[in-house]
């Protein structure tokens, strides 16, 4: 039998090089063997107050960059979330079974209240909610998830629970953690720590040319350089080996932790060896997507068949729900 896997991403910004590392790539494989649900999260995206002008150009762009990457919709759903009502309505109805309690002690809504507190909002409480409603609305067996939304996924399995024990049902299952049978990959961002995202803007984009790319690599912090041999590497070192594992071949890596271990090590060529291996990567996308962005027709079908197959799904899980709760026609 064939896993329901569901997983979404916010129409803010373009998507980096962690995105693709982290999740994307094996999205390609996955839905080969899965029933996929791939969703752009323009409802999210509302949290921050989005630019109105600038939330449909959004929406397109993370589409394109999508298919670049290669997810095909002969092969999985893909949709915009606001396409499919039956999300909003489940939305209300599934917060009627959570706490503010719980909502208020995740770690993300701290971290906004932290971040944003003059935007603290109704629907960033809920964010969990909605997620949880993303995900059990298709009846998921299996989610993507990063070791940052793992708390989510956990909300999201009380709140199938607690559903099905109150009206004493085996509706929704429980989605496990989908991390593609590995360690879920964690890719540094270019500033010496941390990860590579947008909020920390140290990313390499998929879509970025070719001279501000290698800018951006050009620029990544690095240290003094090795004082003596076999010396251990520094963070902003181990960062940029870790990129370079990624994209390069496994001899050019071990070529060029050879040159650091013997002080031999040139960063300039290392950055440059870096930033031509990611370019072999993101240009095929980069061209991909040039193409997919300029095709209004193309991307209006996608998403219109996407929401059909979305709607269909997420409308007979919603008519059980309703049922269940009690609401009936005349």
């Amino acid at each position: 039998m064939r896993d329901i896997v569901v997983s979404g991403i916010r129409s803010t910004g373009n998507l980096h090089l962690g995105n693709y590392y982290g999740a994307l790539r094996n999205f390609v494989k996955m839905q080969e063997e899965n029933d996929c649900f791939f969703f752009i999260a323009d409802l999210h995206a509302l949290t921050t107050h989005p630019d109105p002008a600038q939330l449909h150009d959004n929406v397109k762009s993370i589409l394109a960059q999508y298919l670049a990457a290669g997810l095909d919709p002969e092969k999985s759903t893909i949709f915009i979330q606001s396409d499919v009502p039956e999300i909003s309505e489940m939305y209300l109805l599934m917060n009627m079974h959570v706490y503010i309690g719980e909502l208020e002690r995740t770690a993300s809504f701290k971290d906004k209240v932290r971040k944003q507190p003059e935007n603290v909002n109704a629907g960033l409480l809920t964010y969990p909610s909605l997620m949880a409603v993303d995900i059990l609305i298709h009846k998921a067996t299996k989610v993507p998830v990063g070791k940052d939304q793992e708390q989510h996924l956990e909300l999201t399995r009380r709140f199938a629970r607690r559903f099905n024990n109150i009206y004493g049902v085996e509706l929704f299952p429980e989605p496990a953690s989908y991390n593609f049978g590995s360690e879920s990959i964690k890719v540094p961002g270019l500033d010496g720590s941390g990860k590579m995202g947008k909020s920390e803007g140290n990313c390499i984009y998929l879509i970025d040319e070719d001279k501000p790319l290698r800018k951006k690599v050009m620029k990544a912090v690095t240290d003094e350089g090795p004082k003596e041999p076999n010396s251990p590497l520094s963070q902003p070192i181990e960062n940029l080996f870790t990129v370079m594992s990624l994209v390069s071949e496994p001899e050019v890596v071990e070529q060029y932790k050879a040159a650091y271990a013997d002080c031999s090590i040139r960063y300039g060529d290392f950055k440059k060896q870096i930033a031509e291996d990611i370019l072999k990567v993101t240009t095929p996308m980069r061209e991909r997507y040039n193409e997919i962005i300029k095709d209004e027709e193309y991307m209006r079908k996608v998403v219109k068949i996407g929401a059909e197959k979305a709607r269909e799904s997420a409308a007979k899980t919603l008519a059980e729900v309703r049922k269940i709760m009690g609401f009936k026609s005349f």
